[in-house]
């Protein structure tokens, strides 16, 4: 009789927590907002070089990437082959910056284009539309929206 009290209870203790992290998550998809910018205009793009850079070569990119007007110079990633910056579409765009950068450093590099087929996607290129989180998150989202 000890042994079915304890299954029971260690039953109803899992199912509980189950019940309230479920809630949670419910609760945090129904809160999450899209994020609002001050600045709609910045934009994200990338450059990727034909070989890895080392540390100096990545300190000049950088640094002459910061010296591009248009450039937000706290948002500049680089990592082995590919740059990855932030730039204020008002007062640039991504091949004059390209232009500005390869005249400056003269790198062997080409500017990445999105393909058409994820160009043309209304969602995240990493989310699956089809997956069962998407459809679960899009469908919590419009019972609270």
């Amino acid at each position: 009789m000890k042994t079915r009290k304890k299954i029971k209870i260690a039953i109803l203790s899992l199912l509980g927590t189950v019940l309230v992290l479920f809630v949670v998550l419910v609760a945090h998809i129904a809160m999450s907002r899209p994020l609002k910018l001050d600045v709609p205009n910045i934009q994200v793009s990338r450059i990727d070089f034909s070989e890895p850079l080392d540390a100096a070569k990545k300190k000049d990119v950088c640094q002459n990437l910061r010296s591009i007007k248009g450039i937000t110079s706290d948002s500049i990633i680089v990592k082995n082959n590919v740059v990855v910056y932030f730039h204020d579409n008002r007062f640039t765009d991504s091949q004059k910056v390209f232009n500005q950068l390869m005249a400056k450093g003269h790198y062997d590099a080409k500017m990445f284009t999105v393909p058409r087929e994820l160009a043309s996607k209304q969602v995240c290129p990493a989310m699956d539309p089809k997956s069962f989180k998407y459809k679960f998150a899009l469908a919590v989202q419009s019972v609270f929206n």
